[in-house]
Protein backbone atom coordinates (compact mmCIF):
# COMPACT_ATOMS: atom_id res chain seq x y z
CA UNK A 1 0.00 0.00 0.00
CA UNK A 2 1.70 3.18 -1.15
CA UNK A 3 0.94 6.53 0.50
CA UNK A 4 -2.23 5.76 2.39
CA UNK A 5 -5.14 8.10 1.71
CA UNK A 6 -6.39 8.07 5.26
CA UNK A 7 -9.83 9.57 4.68
CA UNK A 8 -10.66 6.88 2.12
CA UNK A 9 -8.95 4.14 4.13
CA UNK A 10 -11.03 4.78 7.25
CA UNK A 11 -14.43 4.95 5.51
CA UNK A 12 -15.27 1.21 5.88
CA UNK A 13 -14.08 1.19 9.51
CA UNK A 14 -16.31 4.13 10.38
CA UNK A 15 -19.24 2.45 8.67
CA UNK A 16 -18.56 -0.82 10.49
CA UNK A 17 -18.49 0.89 13.91
CA UNK A 18 -21.75 2.73 13.18
CA UNK A 19 -23.48 -0.45 12.01
CA UNK A 20 -22.20 -2.63 14.86
CA UNK A 21 -23.23 -0.11 17.52
CA UNK A 22 -26.72 0.01 16.07
CA UNK A 23 -26.99 -3.79 15.83
CA UNK A 24 -25.88 -4.45 19.40
CA UNK A 25 -28.09 -1.70 20.79
CA UNK A 26 -31.00 -3.23 18.92
CA UNK A 27 -30.13 -6.61 20.45
CA UNK A 28 -30.38 -5.03 23.90
CA UNK A 29 -33.69 -3.41 22.93
CA UNK A 30 -35.05 -6.76 21.76
CA UNK A 31 -34.25 -8.40 25.11
CA UNK A 32 -35.91 -5.58 27.02
CA UNK A 33 -39.02 -5.57 24.85
CA UNK A 34 -39.37 -9.30 25.51
CA UNK A 35 -39.04 -8.58 29.23
CA UNK A 36 -35.85 -10.67 29.42
CA UNK A 37 -32.58 -9.76 31.16
CA UNK A 38 -30.22 -8.28 28.58
CA UNK A 39 -26.56 -9.34 28.82
CA UNK A 40 -25.76 -6.05 27.05
CA UNK A 41 -25.95 -2.92 29.19
CA UNK A 42 -24.06 -0.28 27.16
CA UNK A 43 -22.50 -0.19 23.69
CA UNK A 44 -19.87 2.30 22.54
CA UNK A 45 -17.45 2.36 19.64
CA UNK A 46 -14.64 4.28 18.03
CA UNK A 47 -12.30 4.29 15.04
CA UNK A 48 -8.60 4.74 15.81
CA UNK A 49 -7.23 8.14 14.93
CA UNK A 50 -4.60 8.37 12.21
CA UNK A 51 -1.96 9.38 14.78
CA UNK A 52 -2.84 6.37 16.93
CA UNK A 53 -2.62 4.04 13.94
CA UNK A 54 0.77 5.43 12.93
CA UNK A 55 2.10 5.14 16.48
CA UNK A 56 1.01 1.51 16.72
CA UNK A 57 2.43 0.72 13.28
CA UNK A 58 5.79 2.03 14.45
CA UNK A 59 5.62 0.29 17.84
CA UNK A 60 4.53 -3.08 16.41
CA UNK A 61 6.59 -2.86 13.20
CA UNK A 62 3.47 -3.15 11.02
CA UNK A 63 4.03 -2.32 7.37
CA UNK A 64 1.49 -0.39 5.30
CA UNK A 65 0.93 -3.43 3.10
CA UNK A 66 -0.10 -5.56 6.10
CA UNK A 67 -1.97 -2.87 8.04
CA UNK A 68 -5.49 -4.17 7.30
CA UNK A 69 -4.71 -7.71 8.49
CA UNK A 70 -2.20 -7.06 11.27
CA UNK A 71 -3.97 -4.24 13.10
CA UNK A 72 -7.18 -5.78 14.39
CA UNK A 73 -8.52 -2.87 16.42
CA UNK A 74 -8.78 0.01 13.96
CA UNK A 75 -12.53 -0.44 14.40
CA UNK A 76 -13.34 -0.99 18.06
CA UNK A 77 -16.58 -1.80 19.85
CA UNK A 78 -16.97 -1.93 23.62
CA UNK A 79 -19.86 -3.79 25.20
CA UNK A 80 -20.44 -3.29 28.93
CA UNK A 81 -22.33 -5.85 31.00
CA UNK A 82 -23.74 -5.97 34.51
CA UNK A 83 -22.33 -9.37 35.43
CA UNK A 84 -19.31 -11.46 34.50
CA UNK A 85 -21.69 -14.23 33.36
CA UNK A 86 -23.18 -11.79 30.85
CA UNK A 87 -19.79 -11.41 29.18
CA UNK A 88 -19.70 -15.05 28.16
CA UNK A 89 -23.33 -14.87 27.05
CA UNK A 90 -22.43 -11.98 24.74
CA UNK A 91 -19.48 -13.97 23.38
CA UNK A 92 -21.87 -16.83 22.55
CA UNK A 93 -24.19 -14.39 20.78
CA UNK A 94 -21.31 -13.25 18.58
CA UNK A 95 -20.63 -16.84 17.52
CA UNK A 96 -24.28 -17.32 16.63
CA UNK A 97 -24.55 -14.29 14.36
CA UNK A 98 -24.44 -14.83 10.63
CA UNK A 99 -23.50 -11.25 9.74
CA UNK A 100 -19.98 -11.57 11.18
CA UNK A 101 -17.36 -14.25 11.76
CA UNK A 102 -15.36 -14.70 14.96
CA UNK A 103 -11.72 -15.29 14.09
CA UNK A 104 -9.95 -14.83 17.43
CA UNK A 105 -10.75 -14.64 21.16
CA UNK A 106 -8.64 -13.60 24.13
CA UNK A 107 -9.96 -14.14 27.64
CA UNK A 108 -8.30 -11.64 29.97
CA UNK A 109 -10.86 -12.43 32.68
CA UNK A 110 -9.84 -16.02 33.34
CA UNK A 111 -6.24 -14.95 32.54
CA UNK A 112 -5.93 -11.35 33.67
CA UNK A 113 -2.85 -9.32 32.74
CA UNK A 114 -0.18 -8.62 35.35
CA UNK A 115 -1.39 -5.01 35.53
CA UNK A 116 -4.81 -6.22 36.69
CA UNK A 117 -6.50 -5.60 33.33
CA UNK A 118 -9.54 -7.79 32.78
CA UNK A 119 -11.69 -7.96 29.68
CA UNK A 120 -12.83 -10.38 26.98
CA UNK A 121 -11.60 -9.57 23.47
CA UNK A 122 -13.17 -10.92 20.31
CA UNK A 123 -11.82 -10.16 16.85
CA UNK A 124 -14.41 -10.47 14.10
CA UNK A 125 -14.41 -10.28 10.36
CA UNK A 126 -17.25 -8.01 9.30
CA UNK A 127 -18.51 -7.37 5.75
CA UNK A 128 -19.14 -3.74 4.88
CA UNK A 129 -21.19 -2.87 1.82
CA UNK A 130 -19.50 0.02 0.01
CA UNK A 131 -20.41 1.85 -3.17
CA UNK A 132 -17.85 -0.21 -5.12
CA UNK A 133 -18.73 -3.56 -3.52
CA UNK A 134 -18.23 -5.55 -0.32
CA UNK A 135 -15.13 -5.19 1.85
CA UNK A 136 -14.36 -7.51 4.75
CA UNK A 137 -12.62 -5.75 7.60
CA UNK A 138 -11.39 -6.74 11.04
CA UNK A 139 -12.94 -5.23 14.16
CA UNK A 140 -12.21 -5.83 17.84
CA UNK A 141 -15.04 -6.17 20.34
CA UNK A 142 -14.13 -5.73 24.02
CA UNK A 143 -16.66 -7.12 26.48
CA UNK A 144 -16.41 -6.02 30.12
CA UNK A 145 -18.40 -5.50 33.26
CA UNK A 146 -19.08 -1.95 34.39
CA UNK A 147 -16.45 -2.34 37.11
CA UNK A 148 -13.83 -3.63 34.66
CA UNK A 149 -14.55 -0.74 32.33
CA UNK A 150 -14.18 1.85 35.09
CA UNK A 151 -10.75 0.46 36.05
CA UNK A 152 -9.60 0.18 32.44
CA UNK A 153 -10.69 3.73 31.61
CA UNK A 154 -8.69 5.15 34.54
CA UNK A 155 -5.66 2.99 33.71
CA UNK A 156 -5.82 4.09 30.08
CA UNK A 157 -5.89 7.77 31.09
CA UNK A 158 -2.88 7.32 33.37
CA UNK A 159 -1.07 5.44 30.62
CA UNK A 160 -1.20 8.55 28.44
CA UNK A 161 0.48 10.55 31.19
CA UNK A 162 3.17 8.01 32.12
CA UNK A 163 3.55 6.25 28.74
CA UNK A 164 3.12 2.88 30.44
CA UNK A 165 5.98 3.52 32.90
CA UNK A 166 3.93 4.01 36.07
CA UNK A 167 5.57 5.06 39.33
CA UNK A 168 5.68 2.12 41.72
CA UNK A 169 3.12 3.66 44.09
CA UNK A 170 0.63 4.25 41.24
CA UNK A 171 1.26 0.75 39.91
CA UNK A 172 0.52 -0.83 43.29
CA UNK A 173 -2.62 1.25 43.76
CA UNK A 174 -3.86 0.23 40.33
CA UNK A 175 -3.32 -3.42 41.17
CA UNK A 176 -5.24 -3.02 44.44
CA UNK A 177 -8.02 -1.24 42.57
CA UNK A 178 -8.13 -4.09 40.03
CA UNK A 179 -8.48 -6.58 42.90
CA UNK A 180 -11.28 -4.50 44.40
CA UNK A 181 -13.01 -4.45 41.01
CA UNK A 182 -12.67 -8.23 40.79
CA UNK A 183 -14.17 -8.68 44.27
CA UNK A 184 -17.05 -6.36 43.39
CA UNK A 185 -17.88 -8.43 40.31
CA UNK A 186 -17.69 -11.62 42.39
CA UNK A 187 -20.10 -10.27 45.01
CA UNK A 188 -22.53 -9.04 42.36
CA UNK A 189 -22.49 -12.47 40.73
CA UNK A 190 -23.36 -14.11 44.05
CA UNK A 191 -26.53 -12.03 44.36
CA UNK A 192 -27.23 -11.84 40.64
CA UNK A 193 -30.63 -13.51 40.88
CA UNK A 194 -31.78 -11.14 43.61
CA UNK A 195 -30.58 -8.13 41.62
CA UNK A 196 -32.33 -9.31 38.47
CA UNK A 197 -35.53 -9.99 40.41
CA UNK A 198 -35.43 -6.47 41.85
CA UNK A 199 -34.80 -4.97 38.43
CA UNK A 200 -37.67 -6.98 36.98
CA UNK A 201 -39.95 -5.83 39.80
CA UNK A 202 -39.03 -2.20 39.09
CA UNK A 203 -39.59 -2.65 35.34
CA UNK A 204 -42.97 -4.33 35.84
CA UNK A 205 -44.15 -1.59 38.22
CA UNK A 206 -43.01 1.13 35.84
CA UNK A 207 -44.81 -0.58 32.96
CA UNK A 208 -48.01 -0.92 35.01
CA UNK A 209 -47.90 2.75 36.00
CA UNK A 210 -47.37 3.82 32.37
CA UNK A 211 -50.22 1.59 31.19
CA UNK A 212 -52.59 2.97 33.83
CA UNK A 213 -51.84 6.57 32.90
CA UNK A 214 -52.48 5.80 29.23
CA UNK A 215 -55.82 4.10 29.89
CA UNK A 216 -58.80 6.21 28.69
CA UNK A 217 -60.88 7.74 31.43
CA UNK A 218 -64.45 6.51 31.72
Amino acid sequence: MSEIKWDDFLIPYTQAVDELKLKFRNTRKEYLEKNIHSPIEFVTGRVKTVDSIKEKMKRRYISEDLLEQDMQDIAGIRIQCQFVEDIYDVAKLLHQREDMRVIEERDYIANSKSSGYRSYHVVIEYPVQLANGQKNILAEIQIRTLAMNFWSTIEHSLNYKYKGDFPEEINERLKRAAEASFLLDEEMSKIREEIQDAQQYFTDNKRNINNSTRSPKK
